[in-house]
């Protein structure tokens, strides 16, 4: 069923980030603080992958990201719902489900024997596809889906997250040079915003991940090991 009357953007933003509280999703830690792929410290670290396991918050986000992108780019914008591995692949399941369109999901690189395939599914030249994923950070990593999606002949110009860091600049710039719109639920200030209203963090830590969330670059060069 496709989702239609939902709160507004505001109010999705509120109750994601309140989902992501309560399954723990979410960790914030400023005496030892995690180490992140690029090999950067951060106070911060979100798990969307746990969201799978929980069916009623997890299909709440779904029928929020749904409705989100149809509101955003129209009720009859895609005609492919694209994945990227691994944790975009439930995700893009679930909401192609609800948009009841094919869903396809896209390799991190060929898989190296066989059709030696980065498209897993049914992707056809000139189709509109929606490419979903669990997070971005930069956005950097979208791009080689894209490109991937776009070497089939079909169309990529839109993202759809459920939770997006909102703290590097250059993201939206770097998706937007690519021709690609970002769609998401929340964002890290969304669930500073929860976590102080809910006091679900000492003072001290709340404080010291609003200083990283306002300067990130600033705040990982002074805590590098």
């Amino acid at each position: 069923m496709i989702p239609s009357g939902y709160p507004d953007a505001t109010e999705m933003a509120r109750l994601t980030a309140r989902m992501l509280l309560e399954i723990k999703a979410v960790h914030f830690n400023t005496a030892e603080p995690f180490t992140l792929a690029s090999g950067l410290p951060s106070p911060t670290y979100i798990d969307c992958r746990k969201l799978i396991s929980y069916p009623r918050i997890r299909s709440t986000l779904m029928d929020f990201l749904t409705v989100t992108v149809m509101r955003n780019t129209g009720f009859e914008a895609f005609d492919n719902i694209a994945g990227g591995e691994t944790a975009g692949i439930p995700f893009a399941a679930l909401v192609a489900d609800r948009m009841a369109l094919p869903m396809t999901y896209v390799r991190k690189k060929p898989k190296g024997y066989g059709r030696n395939a980065r498209i897993e599914g049914d992707m056809h030249e000139g189709q509109r596809v929606l490419l979903v994923e669990d997070l971005t950070t930069d956005g950097g990593s979208k791009l080689s889906f894209v490109d991937a999606i776009r070497e089939t002949g079909a169309t990529c110009a839109h993202t759809a997250v459920i939770f997006y860091y909102d703290i590097f600049p250059e993201t939206e710039k770097t998706l937007g040079d690519h021709g690609v719109s970002l769609h998401a639920l929340c964002t890290w200030w969304d669930v500073l915003a929860e976590a102080q209203t809910q006091s679900l963090f000492d003072d001290a830590t709340l404080a010291e991940v609003e200083n990283f969330l306002h300067d990130p670059r600033k705040w990982q060069e002074a805590n590098k090991k």
